[in-house]
């Protein structure tokens, strides 16, 4: 980097920290605050942020703004924002959907910092709510003003008093202060997390409904206090991946600093996304892509909202940069109750973890140290493990043992009849360098809170054991930034010709092909027969929907059948479709047939997957996604989760693929995301053949859509 890019970056974050700065202050930390439609009424939704600031001792000044009355709820009133005495930090917008545009632009006038709205009314709801929502879009851009919401509950930071929240929640007192922060896109849920964390003894930093993200997103809010030594990690509940952009900056900035962020995130349910020119489209729904986009950028993703109360300390210690596939998945399980111990196996199995069986060596160190019971695939030390000195030994055995890369104590009745016994041995164990989890059988509250402050991961039910292990263990380091830029449009597909001269570009290996008129004559080839002849036009995305494939052709003279058929079968099926040109390939079978395809999501960005491929692509649905790019390393590690390619994994002598070759096709072709010169919307090969062990893979078909 030389000196005037060096002060340019240094220009650039200088910047970046200072909005940053800008913006924790006035969301988080304002001076003061105006409440517009604020209501004498505590029992109504206008009514509550005041007297939630007063209750909470906010010690900033408080503007109520009613200009119906000169006093609200005892304090005097203001008629509007232009009659205070100053400008204020943050504006409350309590008032109805048909005020909201009039107040944000007398909010942007006076030079307000941030602007919360609380009404609906807009996108959700209609066209019309769409254009109120595309011009508090451009007020927020044209002038600077930073708006959170709108359908935002508020916002409360409870270590300064900012209770600034409409949700009916906050009128319990006494909200928990701690080190976890909260951006929720649900309002009701920020209320719902601060009541479940009360009862776990689980506290926060810092809670924010963003509503509907028209300016102010879940990752430029958290990214704005990542620089607050009071906070340790963030808890994210998404219903969406809207600003994409803004939420990978601020994951990857966090995965730096070793700041762990949980999210729970609705859709897994949803149906797959709509489908685009490629299969890749059709196979990679939204959730899977969310799923790729969260754990790619080292976020744990919870199945169970119970499990964002319980998986931080686990987090803590397993940090992100040993989370590896290779790393962690070793897995012992140490109990009192073989019942219990059995409930947790299940369900680390059913999320692709498979308990750990202790080797010879630390079976004879357990059998030499006295410890009773049987070690198969649990430990189980029977009633013996009740006492002190048992479980401690065992915990101090199985923690050093190298098969091992954490332990799992499962403790049953003793939890909750003789709680400090129970988990003692536990709490003296936690210094270790491994991670040592508990799940406790019975409810044992003093158990439980024991556990907690000592900050050792603890669970009350199997399945949010195994959410919080598999969730954790499923982050992956950041992989490089994706350099393509912003595409927009349905853009242009090539012809299959012109795909494989991009292919070419990347390295990406395909058969050998030659383009002959479609009205003949056929020369000679540059390959031996028997040959597949195809249509190949940029019009024809699939050519077997119109009958453009013909396979199996062994001579010249069937290729001028072949050539025939496929123009009676386009004046057929695709009547006045544009195409005069033929594609031949030598005909090619694999020992199997896979996809991979790359293409950028709106949201999250470019994607690649590899699946199981031919025309069964859609039905079988057994695939892998990344993020990209990927290395080959990452590859590989898709390679091993596609079911299909189990198949030619030499098992019980079967002959092996070159799944090597296939890794690297993979890899090949996700460097698209390093290519916006290229302007690739989509490209696939489907299907990729992958052929014996050292002989590669090839493309024998191709399609790519580039931005127009």
């Amino acid at each position: 980097m030389n000196a005037s890019t060096s002060i340019a970056a240094a220009a650039v974050s200088g910047a970046t920290q200072s909005s940053r700065r800008f913006l924790r202050q006035v969301l988080l930390e304002p001076a003061s605050i105006a409440l517009v439609g604020a209501s004498d009424d505590v029992g109504k939704t206008g009514g509550r942020p005041l007297q939630f600031l007063r209750r909470a001792g906010f010690a900033g000044t408080i503007y109520p703004i009613n200009p119906h009355r000169s006093q609200v709820q005892g304090e005097p009133a203001w008629p509007s924002l232009a009659a205070l005495p100053e400008v204020p930090d943050h504006v409350f917008v309590l008032s109805p959907t048909g005020t909201v545009l009039e107040t944000v632009r007398e909010c942007a006038r006076l030079g307000v910092g941030v602007v919360t709205i609380l009404a609906s009314g807009f996108s959700e709801s209609g066209p019309q709510g769409a254009q109120r929502e595309q011009q508090l879009r451009q007020i927020a851009r044209s002038t600077g003003l930073r708006i959170l919401g709108p359908s935002s509950l508020g916002v409360v930071h409870p270590r300064n008093g900012l209770v600034l929240t409409a949700n009916a929640a906050f009128a319990e007192p006494d909200v928990p202060s701690g080190k976890v922060f909260v951006a929720s896109h649900s309002g009701s849920m920020i209320g719902a997390l601060v009541s479940r964390g009360k009862a776990r003894g689980v506290g926060f930093a810092g809670l924010v409904s963003v509503g509907s993200e028209v300016d102010l997103s879940v990752g430029e809010i958290c990214a704005a206090t990542l620089d607050d030594p009071g906070i340790e990690g963030y808890v994210l509940f998404l219903e969406s991946l809207r600003h994409g952009d803004a939420l990978q900056a601020f994951a990857r900035e966090a995965a730096l600093r070793g700041k762990p962020v949980i999210a729970y995130k609705l859709g897994r349910s949803s149906a797959a996304a709509e489908m685009a020119a490629t299969h890749t489209g059709a196979l990679a729904g939204e959730d899977d892509i969310a799923d790729a986009f969260l754990k790619g950028l080292g976020v744990a993703r919870v199945d169970m909202l119970e499990t964002l109360f319980e998986v931080f300390p686990l987090a803590r210690k397993l940090p992100l940069a040993g989370a590896s596939p290779a790393c962690g998945q070793r897995v012992a399980v140490v109990t009192t109750t073989g019942g219990g111990a059995a409930m947790v196996v299940d369900q680390l199995g059913l999320r692709g973890i498979t308990v750990q069986p202790v080797a010879g060596e630390t079976l004879a160190r357990l059998k030499e140290a006295g410890i009773p019971g049987s070690a198969g695939r649990v430990l189980d030390l029977t009633l013996a493990g009740t006492r002190y000195e048992v479980m401690k030994k065992a915990l101090d055995i199985l923690l050093q043992a190298p098969e091992i890369d954490m332990v799992v104590a499962v403790v049953g009745s003793s939890a909750r009849y003789q709680p400090d016994l129970a988990v003692r041995p536990i709490m003296d164990s936690a210094d270790h360098a491994k991670p040592l989890v508990a799940m406790l059988v019975p409810d044992a509250p003093q158990a439980l809170a024991a556990l907690t402050e000592a900050q050792i991961p603890c669970f009350r039910t199997p399945e949010s054991c195994a959410d919080a292990i598999a969730s954790v263990l499923a982050r992956r380091v950041p992989g490089p930034v994706a350099a393509v830029p912003a595409l927009r449009g349905e853009g242009r597909a090539l012809s299959e010709a012109q795909a494989y001269a991009l292919f070419d570009a990347l390295q990406m290996p395909h058969a050998p092909f030659a383009c002959l008129p479609l009205q003949g004559p056929v020369g000679d080839l540059p390959f031996d027969y028997p040959v597949v002849a195809k249509l190949c036009s940029p019009a024809i995305a699939h050519k077997t929907e119109v009958g453009g494939v013909v396979l199996g052709v062994g001579t010249a003279q069937e290729l001028d059948g072949a050539l025939a058929t496929l123009r009676s079968n386009l004046a057929r099926n695709a009547p006045g479709t544009a195409c005069d040109q033929a594609l031949v390939q030598p005909l090619c079978k694999g020992l199997a047939e896979v996809l991979v395809g790359y293409r950028i999501d709106p949201d999250a960005g470019p994607v690649i997957m590899l699946a199981a491929g031919g025309i069964w692509a859609e039905v079988l649905r057994d695939r892998s996604i990344r993020m990209a790019p990927v290395s080959v390393e990452t590859a590989r590690e898709m390679v091993a989760e596609v079911r299909l390619l189990q198949t030619v994994s030499g098992l019980r002598g079967k002959p092996r693929g070159d799944l090597e070759a296939l890794a690297h096709a993979i890899a090949a072709l996700s460097r698209l995301a390093l290519r916006p010169e290229l302007g690739v919307l989509e490209a696939e090969a489907n299907p990729l053949m992958v052929l014996p062990e050292g002989q590669g893979v090839v493309a024998v078909d191709a399609l790519v859509l580039q931005a127009c």
